[in-house]
C-alpha cells in the first residue's frame, strides 16, 4: 500500500502531517488502578528491595522462559557485570562492535579485553562465520546481543563456544519475547540477561532480569546482587548493590501479564511500516531469519543514499522537522568510540555499513497505527521532494 502524498516536506515550508511530536519511544505502563493495592501493600510492609514481589517477579519469569533460574537485579548492565564476575572470566571475550555500550562497559569493569567480531549485514547481528578465526588462547567467553530482539544465530554460536571450551553469555536486553526456532529465549548458553528499562518490550521502570539453568550460578549471582554476601555478614565474592525495588518487581509483573499480547501489537506495527514503505527506493529492513520472532524493540532501516537520494542523516534531519523524533542506533559503533577504539583488532565492513545508514524510527506497545501511517506519509514526501530536499541540505 502507498499512502497518498500530499504537500511538501515542512523543511521546504510544507505543513507537518502529524499535529503532536512523536518520541522514539514511550514505556508502557499498568494504569494506576491496576497497581494501586499492591503498591500500598508494599509501603506499609516496609519492605521495598528484593522481597516478596521480587521474589514472584523471579518464578513468573522464570515460568514464561521455561527455564530453572531467574534473578533480578537492578538493571541488565549490572547483571552483566554480575555474570562475567560470577563465572570469573579472564582474558578475551568476543562481542560484535555494533551494540549498546553497557555490553562492553560491562567487560571493562571485570578487566576483560573486548574483540570485536564483525556483524551481519542483513540480520545485524553477531556473524558465526567468523568467530573462530578470532579465538585466540587468551579467549574465555563469547557475549552474543540479540540485535532489536532479533534472535542471533544460537545454534552455530552454541557449537563454537562448545568445541572451543567457551562461556556463552547473551545480552538479551532487547528480547523479552522473542524467539528462536519457536522457542522463547532466556535458556540458552550459560546465562541471558534482559533489560527492563522503560524503552524495553516490558518495562520495569528499570532493572535487569538474569535467567540460567545453572543452579549454582544463580545462587550466586543472588550473593553478588547483595555485595556478595550470603546472608552472614560475611561476603565470599566481589558484589555489587544490584537488588531490585519491590516497586519495580510489580510493574514487571503487571507488564508480564500481557507480553505475548505486546510483542504481537510491535509486529504489527513493524508490518504497518513495512507494507507502507518497503517499495521506496533505498529503503531495507532488517532481516528476521525464517522461524524466529523477534520482539521488536527497536524498528530499524538501512538508507541506501544512491539509491534514496538522500542520505541518513538528510532523512534524520527532514523528519526531525516533521517533529518525528529518530535515533541512529547504534552510530558510532564500540570499536570507534573513544573509549573502544583501542581494541579493535579486525575489520568490521558490515558494523561500519550498518552504523553509518541505519536509522531507528518510532515505536512503542500503546501506539496507534495512524500515527504509524503518518509517520510513513512523511517518509514518502520527503522521498517525493528528495532533489530538492538535496540542495537544501547541502
Amino acid at each position: 500500500m502507498i499512502l497518498a502524498v500530499y504537500d511538501k516536506p515542512v523543511l521546504l515550508g510544507g505543513n507537518p502531517i502529524l499535529k503532536q511530536p512523536i518520541p522514539i519511544a514511550r514505556p508502557t505502563l499498568p494504569e494506576i488502578n491496576e497497581i494501586q493495592d499492591e503498591f500500598w501493600q508494599i509501603y506499609n510492609s516496609e519492605m521495598v528491595t528484593n522481597s516478596g514481589f521480587v521474589q514472584r517477579f523471579e518464578e513468573r519469569v522464570a515460568d514464561y522462559l521455561e527455564v530453572k533460574e531467574a534473578v533480578c537485579v537492578s538493571s541488565c548492565t549490572s547483571g552483566l557485570m554480575l555474570v562475567m564476575k560470577a563465572l570469573e572470566l579472564t582474558g578475551e571475550v568476543i562481542l560484535p562492535s555494533f551494540t549498546f555500550f553497557a555490553s562492553g562497559h560491562a567487560l571493562l569493569w571485570n578487566n576483560l579485553v573486548p574483540v570485536f567480531v564483525d556483524c551481519s549485514p542483513l540480520t545485524y547481528n553477531l556473524n558465526p562465520e567468523i568467530i573462530q578465526e578470532c579465538i585466540t588462547p587468551n579467549t574465555t567467553a563469547i557475549m552474543a546481543v540479540h540485535i532489536f530482539g532479533n534472535p542471533v544465530e544460537i545454534e552455530p554460536i552454541q557449537r563454537v563456544a562448545t568445541d572451543n571450551n567457551l562461556k556463552l553469555i547473551f545480552d538479551s536486553a532487547h528480547a523479552i519475547g522473542t524467539r528462536y526456532k519457536g522457542k522463547l529465549v532466556g535458556s540458552f548458553g550459560d546465562a541471558e540477561v534482559f533489560c527492563l528499562s522503560p524503552t524495553k518490550v516490558l518495562t520495569a521502570i528499570e532493572g535487569g532480569i538474569i535467567t540460567t539453568n545453572d543452579q549454582s550460578l544463580a545462587k550466586k549471582l543472588r550473593m553478588g546482587r547483595d555485595y556478595g554476601n550470603s546472608g552472614n555478614y560475611d561476603c565470599e565474592f566481589l558484589g555489587l548493590s544490584a537488588r531490585m525495588e519491590e516497586f519495580n518487581a510489580l510493574i514487571g509483573l503487571k507488564g508480564l501479564e500481557h507480553i505475548e499480547e505486546t510483542v504481537a501489537k510491535r509486529s504489527r506495527l513493524k508490518d504497518i511500516y513495512q507494507e507502507n514503505i518497503c517499495q521506496i527506493p533505498g529503503i531495507s529492513f532488517q532481516q528476521i531469519d525464517v522461524g524466529n520472532t523477534s520482539s521488536y524493540k527497536d524498528l530499524s532501516i538501512i538508507i541506501k543514499k544512491d539509491e534514496f537520494g538522500l542520505d541518513r542523516d538528510q532523512l534524520a534531519y527532514a523528519l526531525d522537522m516533521e517533529g518525528i523524533t529518530t535515533r541512529k542506533y547504534f552510530y558510532p559503533p564500540l570499536h570507534q568510540q573513544i573509549l573502544y577504539s583501542r581494541y579493535q583488532q579486525y575489520p568490521l565492513p558490515a558494523t561500519e555499513f550498518v552504523s553509518n545508514n541505519i536509522l531507528c524510527l518510532p515505536l512503542y506497545s500503546h501506539m496507534e497505527e495512524k500515527i504509524v501511517q503518518d509517520i510513513c506519509q512523511a517518509i514518502w514526501r520527503i522521498y517525493r521532494y528528495r532533489e530538492e530536499l538535496w540542495q537544501h541540505c547541502r
